[in-house]
């Protein structure tokens, strides 16, 4: 059987990607009202070890994936890549090689997408992202399952992506082509989405609207979403600040959309900039949800990774 990777949505097929979030609604459902460190019920991947790499910093991916494989019934080992012999020079592929043979699955938080495609080609396991400068497909799957709790309808659904066109916005572009939505991007023409992901998008029949205003972009949504305008790594956070300021969503943007239109932001947030208080903190804000269920959807992935 050929190995399980999850590294970007656009590479699984839609039934692949329902399977998992329905799965995800499942397991939620069933642990309501249990012990965080209580393990699921026949404990799917009890025995199963998980490796975790981070090349960058995180609180939600961590604690989720930690969280999530002890809860099936696993275990895992955290690794800092400025602490392996990766971090000295050893190749990704020896580094993959040698992983595989100690633990079931790896998820990599990673600074170059390329890297993590070249880790999966030489693993023997399952390879999962947790994050890459390209693409953030754990997260799209959360916010998918916090969409439909809510009650939306994903397929016929318009969502308005605003801000940096980043590598959320192109996980969301990905997702677009599988689960039927309209994905509306107001981004300032510098920070607009890749090329390269667009063009797929296309390719894969996908309503995906490009816009150079806010405005525009959030006229009529169902949801909508935004991220911070500085993201880790990046060394231009005054020019951002300065470019990306029309695209804030205030409460004034959020009259544009649907009455009632969710909104969604990945976190850490900084209110203020991306995002003003009273909406990040308003009743229809769902990024508690959101966040809590990276956890839910992520030990979906890795059930489906490890075929459980």
């Amino acid at each position: 059987m050929a190995i399980r990777h999850f590294l970007d949505l656009w590479q699984h097929e839609a039934g692949e990607l329902r399977e998992m979030l329905d799965e995800a609604h499942a397991m939620k459902q069933a642990r309501a009202g249990w012990p965080k460190g209580k393990v699921d019920a026949g404990a799917p991947l009890d025995g199963h070890i998980l490796a975790m790499i981070f090349e960058k910093s995180s609180t939600r991916t961590r604690t989720s994936f930690d969280v999530g494989i002890r809860q099936l019934g696993g275990t895992s080992i955290v690794l800092n890549a400025n602490d392996m012999q990766l971090g000295r020079g050893e190749s990704i592929g020896d580094t993959a090689r040698v992983l595989s043979r100690y633990v079931d699955m790896v998820m990599i938080r990673a600074n170059n997408h390329g890297d993590v495609e070249d880790f999966a080609d030489s693993a023997s396991v399952p390879v999962i992202n947790g994050l890459t400068d390209r693409s953030h497909p754990c997260q799209i799957m959360a916010d998918l399952l916090t969409l439909e709790e809510s009650g939306l309808q994903l397929r016929g659904a318009r969502l308005a992506w605003v801000g940096d066109g980043n590598n959320v916005c192109s996980s969301f572009i990905h997702a677009a082509a599988k689960f039927g939505f309209t994905l509306a991007i107001g981004t300032p023409d510098r920070y607009a989405p890749d090329d390269d992901d667009v063009e797929l998008a296309q390719e894969m029949q996908a309503r995906v609207e490009l816009y150079s205003s806010a405005e525009d972009a959030v006229e009529g949504a169902d949801v909508v979403i935004a991220d911070t305008f500085v993201s880790m790594g990046d060394t231009d956070a005054d020019e951002r600040l300065e470019e990306l300021e029309p695209f804030a969503v205030t409460e004034e943007l959020m009259e544009l959309a649907q009455p009632g239109a969710k909104f969604l932001h990945c976190l850490p947030a900084h209110r203020g900039e991306e995002v003003d208080t009273e909406v990040i903190d308003g009743p229809n804000s769902l990024v508690f949800d959101e966040a809590e269920n990276r956890l839910h959807a992520q030990k979906a992935i890795m059930r489906w990774c490890l075929n459980k």
